[in-house]
């Protein structure tokens, strides 16, 4: 076993470290000349893993398995040892005697190394002191590790490295991998429970001449063989209308999409969104096909619809709650919108409560300014908020007996926005006058508001049927499912900054 001299950190010496690097390139060199290349091994039959032989021991309990998987400890023992070996599932123990494998098989196994990658059949038992094992008959080097992997009983701590060097995490925290398989596992039950319900997952361009579908700064690129600029997508909904106006009834997309934004504990740059459309329905049809999907997910993923972060404990088994954007800012602000009917008394409203406000901005937008600043955080139960102003709106239908609000909601959790849907805006002469307004916007400096479509303006005017859609943040979701403080825990590779101009 390598002898390890710590220095800070619980990390070798640089000196030792380097020491320690040359001697798992020797060994690795002795093993080529010997004609034991482990790098020209290309597969190696796996029968079994490790929480699979634990959790079925009464019925493996003498058969012969084939497990694979990273050595994370070795204890030699004379003619006789143990190691531990670390799979997908977990970890299992292995019995590495020199009778059993042969001399020269066990001469090569004391001079492996922690972070190797091992092969090894043999037959399932339990120990004296009652460790489910596997007693080793063969012991197959599969891979050579030539790094050092952070010392076992400290981890891997430094959050950094951690984003950075994600496989090394994955090795080193279990519960980092079990957030993954969980994320996998939201994933594949949204998919099921929309199939259920007769929707068609597509896909659509990332790479678009007018990034539209929400108030976000994309990120532009330019294509060399049309010398035309192109942006990243910020949203899904636009090309996910046309497919609605196209006669596909219930359509849904699972990708990536891109904000030229800021990065914290809730926000990165590039992000998993899920959008879905459903034709000859509205916004409260979207309220219940979200109770009833994030019901599913979590019973699927956490096994309850009782749902824990942090200090808050969520029940998704009672209805959720629904409440106007207006009657949620008389509630928690004390303010009601109803009886403010200008922009000049919004505004004045706005500065008795020192909320910041820009000369751009109308009633609407200081409401929703007020919700901001007196609501969101109550909102820890899931709730639903409903019928928005009209100005933060441009693709939602209007309210008919309320014609300044429309036809929305946002869905709330942990005082997070968790989705936002609208009753659709399909009158092409509106959405026109929408993108007109959002026009003026961007010529008065809102580098967030949306360019005018002409394409999906032509897809309103074939017509569209009344629809309701919904967008869905699904790391935000993860987070919810696995209780993880920031975004960056539940991306498997978060976006950071390069070190030294290049990503380490």
């Amino acid at each position: 076993m390598e002898e390890k001299k710590m220095g800070q950190n619980n990390q070798p010496a640089e000196q030792d470290l380097n020491q320690l690097l040359k001697v798992r390139h020797d060994k690795l060199k002795d093993l080529q000349k010997n004609g034991k290349n482990p790098f020209q091994i290309t597969k190696y039959d796996v029968s079994s893993h490790s929480m699979e032989i634990k959790d079925n021991f009464e019925f493996m309990e003498g058969q012969t398995v084939s497990i694979a998987g990273r050595m994370m400890f070795k204890r030699v023992m004379g003619k006789a040892s143990f190691c531990n070996v670390q799979d997908l599932q977990g970890n299992i123990q292995a019995y590495v005697a020199r009778d059993s494998i042969g001399e020269d098989s066990y001469k090569d196994f004391k001079k492996y190394d922690v972070g190797d990658i091992l092969g090894i059949k043999g037959e399932v038992f339990k120990t004296k002191t009652g460790e489910i094992s596997v007693h080793a008959q063969e012991v197959t080097l599969l891979s050579k590790s030539l790094q050092i992997l952070p010392e076992k009983f400290h981890g891997l701590t430094d959050t950094d490295i951690r984003y950075r060097q994600r496989y090394v995490d994955l090795i080193m925290n279990q519960e980092v991998k079990d957030t993954f398989i969980k994320r996998s596992k939201v994933l594949s039950s949204i998919r099921r429970f929309l199939d259920k319900q007769g929707f068609m997952e597509v896909e659509t361009p990332m790479l678009v001449s007018n990034a539209g579908g929400a108030a976000a700064r994309p990120f532009e690129t330019h294509f060399n063989a049309l010398n035309e600029d192109f942006k990243l997508r910020i949203s899904l909904e636009l090309p996910l209308k046309r497919l609605i106006v196209g006669g596909l009834e219930r359509v849904y997309e699972i990708g990536r999409v891109f904000r030229n934004e800021g990065l914290d504990t809730r926000h990165n740059p590039e992000f998993t969104l899920m959008e879905l459309y459903q034709a000859y329905t509205d916004y409260r049809g979207m309220m219940d096909l979200t109770e009833n999907l994030y019901r599913y997910v979590a019973k699927e993923v956490t096994g309850s619809e009782i749902l824990t972060y942090g200090e808050h404990e969520m029940d998704l088994s009672k209805p959720f709650e629904r409440i106007t954007m207006v009657d949620a800012v008389k509630k928690y602000a004390n303010v009601d919108f109803n009886e403010i009917h200008t922009t000049e008394d919004a505004k004045k409203m706005a500065d008795e409560h020192h909320i910041e406000y820009e000369d751009r901005h109308k009633k609407g937008d200081i409401l929703s300014l007020f919700f901001e600043e007196y609501v969101e955080e109550h909102l820890i139960q899931p709730t639903f908020v409903m019928d928005h102003p009209i100005e933060i709106s441009p693709l939602t239908k209007k309210k008919p007996d309320h014609p300044e609000y429309v036809e929305r909601f946002e869905f709330f959790m942990n005082g997070w926005e968790m989705a936002n849907a609208y009753s659709e805006l399909n009158d092409p002469i509106d959405q026109r006058e929408r993108f007109e307004a959002q026009e003026a916007l961007l010529a008065a400096g809102d580098a967030e508001a949306n360019h005018t479509d002409e394409d999906f303006l032509n897809a309103l005017n074939i017509g569209m049927p009344p629809t309701g859609g919904i967008g869905f943040g699904i790391d935000r979701m993860v987070m919810m499912m696995t209780d993880s403080p920031a975004i960056r825990d539940v991306l498997l590779f978060p976006t950071m900054k390069t070190l030294g101009g290049k990503d380490q």
